[in-house]
């Protein structure tokens, strides 16, 4: 006698059925004769919860935030737990609520006993099982639960969109996860609290995380007795984070901040935030200590009928990538962009949709990398694994590529969102809510490990921070590829050399090349801390100056292909009174002649404009020499090399009387001469205020 063979729908029935042997206890007055009052009670409270959850229910079909429904409805149906824990559908309501939470995994346990208590309570039961067994990693289960669900669901609407994707990330998830990349995903847990914890931004030199809770803040709860969203800052300092505080200014409101992106600089930052009913893009700036009140993005970003949020500055400070969800659609966030067509009168051009990039789920939040060839982007969409996963793209021809996903464990089955990188692209910083964390969304770390048999980190790492590296997704391979971008981080300080007080300077960068300026701005009037990115294969030139003091400068040459470096420099500045002396960085000579070159003339005439505008002032101009080679050589050359310069500025325009040249050869050494980088410092130009 041949045996049955169970097939398609039976199969699957005889599998989801069998374990249907408990009691399922209806919420009907019949089962609660001797609680009458107190059922009474509950049934009214499962009445008011029935237009919040339908609420969300529609929200989230619709790709849409289902907002405060969910959580509204979750009281109602607490309680009704409490009196009545044997209901398969009140298990089933809870379990979709914590399902939309930011706590995913308070959901598992509701769907299943909704599932044991009795699996035809809802028509969404199986398509939910199937998502909380996707929870568990537990991907062949889930995938014969949403088989199941899409037999037996047959009406004509756009749910199957969903069951397609869900059955589509359970088969990315399987073999992401059999290929895991090589990175540790570790819990911040010095900031992390049961609250939640999102959107990290990472200053540049990565001493600072800027992020946004919403633990208790002092302001008045909301009608589910949660706070508002405040943005928090923690400093690392001696190996660890320190304790987080309140973003200092008035950038803080009772209403939802939430970070978006800290520009490059660490000068002004975008966020997020919802006032009647509609959420828009704002934009803070840092004046002095202090963060200033948010102002709203005009309205080619912050539209007057749609939703923005999660914008991102693009590496040239012109264009703000964002996302935008339009009422009209039910594909949910969308990426934009929109440039800014002079920052004179902060105007901006309308927004184009990066449709590259975009899914028929939600996309963003986005973090585009300075080298403005790498965007990260969160999305429910593309090859997802579960949840927001995040990927990276590249612009190649113009053009944003397909999102590749990072990979398994940076993205679970669980919501993994925001990204910021480090410099070199060894650590990254994200929030997720997956099990295990300190409770709803946690900052994780992310630490590469690159290819076998590489460093997996350097100390100095830990002060890196947010100035993006791509970071390449293999299909097959175990690895993860870090492309390290060029680039110096110079970072540092303004001060007064004789008080050690801040300084408010402004910091020209010029090309030596050309002689143009290509960047200025002005350190921080309270601290006097700056920061900025030179990337690879110039020579820059950097000028210093503050009203009452002598202008500074600095010379980098970086050459291409050079790698990632930090410098971090206290700059004190001194005050235009006799004896005070400053070296001039950027006068170059040929080797071991007095011809001075072309690349001289920015800091010679930085140097002749001190003199017209300060006319009392006489300097002398020294010239100094390390002690390779013979003294009398070197007094000849030092001697020559400071004339050089004094006929440079007569010749344009300085009195003879004012100055005098003076060669001291290898005489007055700044450092040792017994290394190269000693040698080099001691060769320079100096001049010293000898009249005022």
């Amino acid at each position: 006698m041949k045996k049955k063979i169970l097939t398609g729908s039976i199969f699957l029935a005889a599998l989801f059925l069998q374990q249907a042997h408990a009691q399922d206890v209806e919420f009907k007055s019949s089962n609660f004769k001797d609680k009458k009052e107190e059922f009474k009670s509950i049934e009214e409270g499962l009445e008011k919860a029935e237009p919040f959850y339908q609420a969300g229910f529609d929200l989230v079909f619709n790709v849409k935030d289902p907002g405060m429904n969910f959580k509204q409805a979750l009281n109602y149906y607490e309680k009704a737990q409490e009196f009545n824990p044997n209901s398969a559908l009140n298990n089933f309501h809870l379990g979709i609520c914590y399902y939309y939470s930011s706590e995913p995994y308070k959901a598992i346990a509701y769907i299943l006993k909704a599932k044991e208590l009795n699996p035809e309570c809802d028509p969404f039961l199986y398509f939910y099982l199937g998502a909380v067994y996707q929870l568990e990693e537990k991907f062949n289960e889930a995938i014969e639960a949403y088989k199941y669900f899409e037999n037996d669901y047959k009406k004509a609407d756009d749910f199957t969109k969903f069951v397609t994707q869900r059955k589509r990330e359970c088969a990315y998830a399987k073999e992401r996860k059999a290929n895991p990349e090589r990175v540790w995903v570790d819990n911040l847990t010095t900031i992390n609290t049961a609250y939640d914890e999102i959107a990290p931004s990472i200053t540049t030199d990565g001493s600072q995380i800027i992020y946004s809770s919403n633990k208790p803040n002092g302001h008045t709860p909301d009608e589910v007795g949660e706070y508002d969203m405040d943005i928090y800052y923690t400093d690392f300092e001696d190996g660890s984070w320190n304790t987080p505080k309140p973003l200092p200014g008035a950038v803080n409101t009772p209403n939802d901040e939430v970070v978006n992106n800290l520009y490059y600089d660490g000068t002004k930052l975008l966020l997020h935030r919802e006032l009647d009913g509609q959420t828009d893009i704002f934009e803070s700036f840092l004046n002095g200590a202090n963060w200033m009140n948010a102002n709203q993005l005009p309205v080619q970003i912050s539209s007057d009928r749609n939703n923005e949020k999660y914008a991102s500055y693009n590496f040239d400070g012109y264009k703000i990538y964002f996302g935008r969800e339009v009422a009209s659609r039910s594909n949910g966030y969308d990426i934009m962009f929109s440039g800014l067509k002079s920052k004179i009168n902060g105007d901006y051009g309308a927004a184009a949709n990066v449709s590259t990039v975009n899914s028929k789920f939600n996309d963003g939040p986005i973090y585009l990398a300075i080298d403005g060839e790498t965007m990260y982007i969160a999305s429910q969409g593309h090859g997802s694994i579960g949840g927001y996963d995040i990927f990276v793209s590249y612009k190649k021809q113009g053009t944003w590529s397909k999102p590749e996903n990072m990979g398994y464990p940076i993205n679970t089955p669980y919501d993994d969102f925001f990204f910021a990188n480090t410099a070199n692209g060894k650590f990254a910083y994200i929030a997720s809510n997956r099990a295990g964390g300190k409770g709803g969304f946690d900052l994780y770390k992310v630490t590469f490990w690159g290819a076998p048999k590489e460093p997996a980190f350097d100390m100095e790492d830990y002060l890196l921070a947010s100035v993006a590296s791509p970071i390449k997704d293999p299909q097959i391979a175990n690895t993860v590829e870090v492309n390290k971008t060029s680039l110096t981080v110079f970072k540092g300080k303004t001060i007064d050399a004789l008080t050690g007080k801040a300084v408010e300077a402004e910091i020209d960068i010029i090309d030596n090349e050309t002689g143009k300026v290509i960047e200025q701005f002005t350190t921080n009037s309270a601290t006097g801390k700056f920061l900025l990115s030179l990337q690879a294969g110039k020579n820059y030139g950097i000028s210093v100056k503050a009203e009452g003091y002598l202008f500074h400068s600095e010379n980098f040459d970086i050459p291409n292909g050079s790698a990632y470096q930090l410098v971090n420099k206290i700059i004190e500045l001194k005050n235009i009174a006799v004896g005070s002396k400053i070296a001039l960085r950027n006068i170059f000579f040929d080797v071991g002649k007095a011809n001075l070159r072309a690349t001289s003339n920015t800091e010679l005439d930085r140097l002749v404009k001190l003199l017209k505008d300060v006319p009392s002032l006489k300097i002398e101009i020294s010239g100094h020499t390390d002690n390779t080679g013979s003294s009398s050589i070197n007094d000849q050359l030092s001697q020559d090399r400071a004339q050089a310069v004094v006929d440079y500025l007569v010749n344009h325009g300085i009195a003879k009387d004012r100055i005098t040249a003076k060669g001291y050869g290898s005489t007055r050494p700044i450092a040792s001469n017994n290394t190269a980088s000693g040698r080099q410092e001691n060769r320079r130009t100096e001049f010293e205020i000898i009249e005022n």
